[in-house]
């Protein structure tokens, strides 16, 4: 359980920096009376600031058997996500690290500087077997600090110079700084690119998402890389009932003109701590509809707030999933959208130099 009482966090998604229970550690209560005591001591709490700490793990490509993902290997050079969406599955992996799913995951960050050496390493290996790399599954690959440390970018260069297929998820318009590279490899039939849409309303995005490209700045990086040639899909998501539903109609309308033509929706995923800081962050922003939101969210997940089962978790069941996918599936006809399937082709792989030499054959 996560206690808090204050009106919010400005610029950040989470509503506070409360620790999991799940893997034994201790509860932060804070009490409202006490906070307003410390203000009138030390003045309000000092803005908080993102860090980012080197992390040099032994590898990079991570492979799962997961049955409801379309792809079987990913790669995620950061650890955190400054963007700080705060419906992010992915929060709850910094549990594993005894650090917050709440602030810590979008202020406490960590780069992997030799991510694009390691991959280099693993592509190098006797046997290996390409298969389409996906890049934004845990952590978006081009979030504000892809700026200074361009470790998406080094990646993306091995992928090209060694012919391996890779797939990109993003929210963030910063994927355009590497236009030259996606051309390039689109080209080829080495890569395919997603941007998520979940509002139309800025306002509403700087609440869900406060770190992310603006909605309009997302929808003009889609409209470039149609312009490319790059293959791009629109994942409107997450669709947040009684929050986000309303623009359905106006997104895929939108990326309908600009020369789409592939699109999904995800419900809303509450896993572990997400839960009870989706609840926080609904208390502060929306405490009026949080009961409605709630309900229905219940209501599709089988009267609890998450499904954590393959396949299921990804296919809501009820009245009100039945009339999302009737309303999307009724805009995608309308757009002339449907769900591509992008064929990326991995049958030019060649392997990497290591060290100054070619790998023996």
């Amino acid at each position: 359980m996560f206690h808090v009482k204050h009106s919010g966090v400005k610029g950040r998604g989470a509503q506070s920096g409360a620790v999991p229970t799940r893997f034994g550690l201790a509860t932060r209560e804070v009490d409202g009376d006490w906070r307003d005591y410390v203000e009138t001591l030390d003045g309000p709490p000092v803005r908080l600031r993102t860090t980012v700490t080197e992390e040099r793990p032994k590898s990079i490509l991570t492979f799962n058997q997961s049955p409801d993902v379309p792809f079987d290997r990913s790669i995620n050079a950061y650890r955190g996500c400054e963007h700080g969406c705060i419906y992010c599955f992915a929060r709850p992996t910094h549990a594993y690290h005894d650090l917050s799913p709440g602030l810590d995951f979008e202020t406490r960050l960590f780069a992997k500087p030799e991510a694009a050496a390691l991959l280099r390493k693993t592509l190098a290996k006797k046997g290996y077997s390409p298969k389409p790399i996906a890049m934004g599954t845990n952590t978006d690959p081009y979030q504000p600090i892809e700026r200074d440390w361009r470790l998406t970018r080094q990646i993306l260069e091995v992928c090209l110079e060694t012919r391996h297929p890779v797939t990109i998820t993003t929210k963030s318009d910063r994927v355009l700084a590497d236009a030259d590279l996606l051309e390039a490899m689109a080209r080829e039939k080495l890569v395919a690119v997603s941007i998520s849409v979940t509002t139309l309303d800025p306002v509403l995005s700087a609440k869900l998402e406060p770190r992310c490209a603006a909605p309009h700045k997302r929808l003009a990086a889609l409209g470039k890389l149609v312009e490319l040639g790059v293959p791009v899909h629109c994942s409107v998501s997450p669709i947040i009932p009684a929050i986000t539903d309303e623009f359905i109609e106006g997104i895929i309308a939108r990326i309908g003109e600009l020369g789409v033509r592939s699109a999904n929706w995800i419900p809303l995923r509450l896993p572990h701590e997400v839960a009870p800081l989706f609840r926080e962050w609904l208390a502060v922003h929306y405490p009026e509809r949080a009961g409605k939101v709630m309900g229905i969210v219940r209501e599709m997940r089988g009267g609890r707030d998450n499904d954590p089962n393959f396949h299921s978790r990804f296919n809501p069941t009820g009245v009100w999933a039945d009339l999302i996918r009737a309303r999307f599936k009724l805009a995608c006809r309308k757009a002339g959208i449907g769900k591509a399937r992008f064929e990326l082709d991995g049958s030019r792989f060649t392997p990497p130099e290591v060290g100054g030499q070619l790998r023996l054959l």
